[in-house]
């Protein structure tokens, strides 16, 4: 498969999460993804990014912003289509398309856990109670470095993933995508 064989088929399988795609197919959109998101960037910081000059004193501040126009609209347009191939690719490797979905679902356990956290934390610390505080402030630190932890190797295990190989012959998921012939 090449790369624009990747593509096409990714945008032809829009929001189809049946079936198998290969590590080649994956890698190709993925590579794609980057390289338009990469060009939206530059656009928008070519055509929307806005210059402003702050004086205070002898200190002259420049700021530079760009709300991202452009990368948001590749965002939506490509979200989809990348989701459905990491959804294809975990089937491909005989898991469940569900996986594709693991860092996000801890990415939101990870907030709820630090906003619960600061949340009773901020509690406790107006509560006048110096030793609940101290002992609260340590279960936090408790619960907040292995949440930590897990989110930096959720990446690792994700990418571990998307890059083993397929699964011979046909799974529960479908055919495998090197032995269909087109």
């Amino acid at each position: 498969m090449t790369f624009s064989d990747a593509v096409k088929t990714c945008f032809r399988k829009y929001v189809t999460f049946s079936g198998r795609a290969s590590r080649v197919e994956y890698w190709f959109f993925f590579l794609f993804v980057v390289i338009w998101s990469a060009l939206a960037g530059i656009i928008d910081w070519q055509f929307f990014t806005q210059v402003t000059q702050t004086q205070v004193g002898d200190t002259t501040t420049t700021t530079a912003t760009s709300n991202g126009p452009t990368q948001s609209i590749v965002a939506l347009i490509v979200f989809l289509p990348h989701l459905s191939v990491a959804w294809r690719r975990m089937h491909d490797s005989g898991r469940s398309g569900l996986y594709a979905l693991f860092p996000l679902l801890l990415v939101l356990g990870a907030l709820a856990i630090l906003v619960f956290g600061i949340g009773l934390a901020s509690t406790f610390g107006h509560s006048g109670a110096h030793q609940l505080d101290i002992l609260f402030t340590r279960a936090t630190l408790l619960i907040v470095i292995p949440t930590l932890i897990i989110l930096v190797l959720s990446p690792l295990l994700m990418l571990w993933w998307l890059t083993r190989p397929s699964q011979p012959g046909t799974n529960k998921y479908g055919p495998n995508p090197h032995e269909v012939t087109s």
